[in-house]
């Protein structure tokens, strides 16, 4: 299993790669974490300033550094940040679990951009973590969300009530979550499909 060295490693796709956040990725970010569709999800207000998202990124490379958040900023091929993805949190002993979070600037919505992300987060949590269960939180109302999520594979497994307290007050969340055994049925499913075309 590889070892976190506080600095995630590259990941690349088809369209896009992820790659360590930056603190020149704050304006890119801020583009996302500043917009009110995009925030509301996240359950926070929406970001002011560049100066407070080199914060947010700063206290994310931290939490990386202390083992206790994984993220990578997504990027296109010519250079674009357009979001970010990543763990929120793992037990790597005893659960072997993850929490995966996303989110995209809404300007690149519909393309699937944080399918292909997250396909590639996701096999580095079960093949380099060797994690055996991904979660994620979604609000029951970001239908967006919750169909990327079952387009992955993910179940729903019922809601969280109240699970977390936003500017707006308490708020209910739905829990998702993919095992290891059923990502990899549903990539050799996708091989053979990519082999009859």
């Amino acid at each position: 299993m590889e070892e976190h060295s506080g600095t995630a490693p590259e990941l690349s796709g088809r369209r896009l790669k992820l790659r360590a956040l930056r603190r020149e990725d704050s304006g890119a970010l801020l583009r996302c974490w500043s917009h009110p569709e995009a925030a509301s999800w996240l359950g926070v207000e929406p970001l002011a300033s560049e100066a407070e998202a080199e914060e947010l990124i700063r206290l994310l490379l931290e939490m990386e550094h202390e083992e206790e958040s994984l993220r990578w900023s997504i990027e296109l091929p010519g250079g674009e940040v357009i979001g970010s993805c990543g763990y929120n949190s793992w037990q790597l002993t005893g659960a072997f679990r993850g929490e995966v979070g996303f989110e995209l600037s809404p300007a690149f919505w519909g393309r699937g951009y944080m399918r292909e992300a997250l396909a590639l987060a996701l096999r580095y949590g079960f093949e380099e973590m060797e994690l055996n269960r991904v979660e994620a939180q979604c609000h029951p109302a970001n239908l967006r969300s919750s169909r990327l999520l079952s387009s992955l594979g993910f179940s729903r497994e019922g809601t969280l009530r109240e699970y977390r307290h936003t500017p707006s007050g308490f708020q209910d969340v739905d829990l998702y979550a993919l095992l290891r055994r059923d990502w990899r049925d549903l990539i050799t499913l996708e091989r053979e499909k990519d082999n009859r075309t």
